[in-house]
């Protein structure tokens, strides 16, 4: 894969980036509006969204940071974007061109204030692997070899002025509206910040690992932080294959059930035992260890989950709250889904629209076992989704409503609930995860 020998870190420069993505998305339209006279809408569109998401994730790769953990995140809404968007996306959960070998060095020596090889016998300066913050180097000292993760220089910096840019596309995406809709870029912007604070993520990394390594058939990498800094973490290295690249060759059904199993213990115990959750469930972000066991890896992205939230959202997701109005209506203020300030029409089409999502998105929590690999459940998710996007009626609406704690649990949830889907995970026990 081709590297790279700089990124843009200056506000101008980034924004230049952007602004000259959006010319080439201008034209893939102009070409769009004339292929469609000539063609079928339906085929023209398919080249349009192919053309779109290639010339932004292309211009997303080259900032890294923020911008394109923006579009990490939004290759998870397998339900709202366009395939083309979504298999495009996907890449930066994993795949993305690695900073060349004298970058890396001069990063490292600006990080860590010394040469790789004066700390490791030995350090490969080509990336192994690449994602939207940092990459990863294979180093070995004294017989053991280390899995080496260095932040892209410039990225924490960046943050604050990536969102600044992203933030008006994002408005009209989601139809927010309102004076307080800052509030839901304060909570991304200050996770983001979290995820470049490497010295936090061991931090966290080592409480999570402390925490669940007695849930079964999960495994987790130490940390050292004598080998690490406020922007490289020296972690084992942990030998396995990428979820994503484990789940197109398995055929075994057992093994798939093993690891869901594991998956699935390890969030619920997390959201209901520690309150605290790691909020990045992407195949990037596990590997399937040759004995079939779950290698969970990178803890940047945690999010706290306070008892004014857990509290209403779980007695939310019970099937008698949802099938009692009252009850039902009583839990959608707490949760700010409803507002003191809604019209009577905003009250019924939001009330309405929350008990078909939520009857629907908790059908896991009202049985004893669920059976992730039913392609029902999750088309009607997808359709549902593909549905309230179209929606007219919804764009005539406030749509900034929720909890702020709603971006990174919602995220988290659906997260998982892919992951289950892509492992195509039978006869979860739901609530096994009282068991540890």
């Amino acid at each position: 894969m081709k590297t790279i020998d700089s990124i843009p870190i200056s506000k101008i420069s980034r924004a230049s980036k952007l602004v000259s993505t959006g010319a080439k998305v201008g034209v893939n339209y102009l070409k769009y509006y004339g292929d469609k006279l000539v063609n079928s809408e339906v085929d023209a569109k398919e080249r349009l969204n192919q053309n779109n998401a290639e010339d932004i994730y292309d211009s997303l790769k080259k900032l890294k940071g923020s911008a394109l953990k923006v579009a990490q995140m939004l290759s998870m809404e397998k339900s709202i974007l366009p395939q083309a968007y979504v298999e495009k996306f996907s890449l930066s959960q994993f795949s993305v061109p690695p900073l060349s070998p004298p970058l890396v060095i001069k990063t490292f020596k600006k990080y860590f204030g010394s040469h790789p090889e004066d700390l490791f016998d030995t350090f490969n300066a080509t990336s192994v692997n690449a994602a939207s913050i940092g990459q990863v180097h294979l180093a070995e000292k004294d017989g053991k070899k280390f899995a080496v993760k260095i932040q892209y220089p410039g990225v924490a910096e960046s943050i604050a002025s990536d969102l600044a840019l992203v933030k008006p596309i994002a408005i009209k995406m989601f139809n927010i509206k309102g004076k307080d809709s800052d509030k839901y870029f304060k909570e991304v912007e200050d996770k983001l910040t979290e995820e470049t604070n490497y010295v936090l993520e061991i931090e966290q990394s080592k409480a999570v690992v402390n925490a669940c390594k007695h849930i079964p058939n999960l495994e987790f990498p130490n940390y050292y932080d004598e080998l690490s800094s406020e922007r490289i973490i020296t972690m084992d290295y942990m030998k396995g294959e990428h979820l994503s690249e484990f789940v197109e060759r398995n055929t075994k059904q057992d093994i798939s059930n093993q690891l869901g199993q594991a998956l699935w213990d390890f969030y619920m115990f997390q959201i209901h035992n520690l309150k605290k959750v790691h909020a990045d469930p992407h195949p990037g972000n596990f590997l399937v260890s040759e004995d079939g066991k779950l290698i969970a890896l990178d803890f940047g992205c945690m999010k706290t989950i306070p008892d004014e939230f857990y509290v209403p959202y779980f007695e939310l997701a019970k099937k008698e709250s949802i099938e009692n109005p009252k009850t039902f209506k009583e839990k959608l203020y707490e949760l700010e889904i409803l507002r003191d300030d809604d019209s009577p029409e905003e009250v019924e089409f939001f009330s309405d629209m929350f008990h078909e999502l939520l009857s629907l998105f908790t059908k896991p929590f009202h049985s004893e076992t669920f059976d992730f690999s039913d392609p029902t459940f999750f088309n009607q998710v997808a359709e549902m989704g593909q549905r309230y996007s179209k929606s007219t009626e919804l764009r005539k609406m406030n749509a900034n409503r929720g909890s702020t704690h709603f971006i990174y649990i919602n995220r988290t949830f659906f997260g998982l609930y892919n992951l289950m889907f892509d492992l195509k995970a039978e006869d979860i026990k739901i609530n096994n995860f009282i068991n540890f």
